[in-house]
């Protein structure tokens, strides 16, 4: 159902969608034509409008603009077509495909009976129990000295002059 007929429209007068299409080609601006416009022209063409026109008309250039019939750029509207500018979106474009390149190659299939899981491999229960490592005070690279900054000795704060 179209956003006209929601909203109420004289049964004289065409749908909203129609006399958008047909101020913007009466208008004829290089650029396109801006709500405005648009409303003048509707309002002095068709007398009988109704008191929420500039509801109306805001609410069906939104759908029009959003299905893809009509196009914003600069605060104004264009017919979407074959001569309307290119619309681009946001980031870089992507890179043109050569229609004379060679397809890609399949990924290379995984044997039949080895279907991989997700995540880390169980490991195997009947598999024997790993030897457990002696607990060191060594830090990570072996070098013999615990992790961490080393601990305040009394006998270096009384040589410095100062005492705890």
């Amino acid at each position: 159902m179209a956003i006209d007929e929601e909203l109420g429209k004289s049964a004289s007068l065409p749908p909203y969608p129609e006399m958008i299409m047909e101020a913007i080609e009466a208008l004829k601006q290089k650029d396109g034509s801006d709500k405005s416009s648009i409303s003048e022209y509707i309002e002095s063409k068709y007398k009988e409008i109704s008191d929420d026109h500039e509801d109306i008309l805001e609410a069906n250039l939104t759908s029009m603009k959003e299905n893809g019939e009509l196009l914003f750029v600069n605060n104004s509207y264009l017919k979407a077509g074959a001569d309307a500018p290119v619309k681009r979106g946001r980031g870089r474009p992507p890179k043109p495909k050569d229609p004379s390149a060679p397809a890609p190659a399949p990924a290379p299939a995984a044997p039949a009976g080895s279907s991989r899981g997700r995540g880390r491999p169980r490991k195997d229960p009947s598999a024997p129990a790993a030897a457990k490592k002696a607990k060191t005070s060594a830090g990570p690279t072996g070098s013999g000295r615990p992790r961490g900054r080393p601990r305040k000795d009394k006998t270096d704060a009384v040589q410095n002059g100062v005492e705890v």
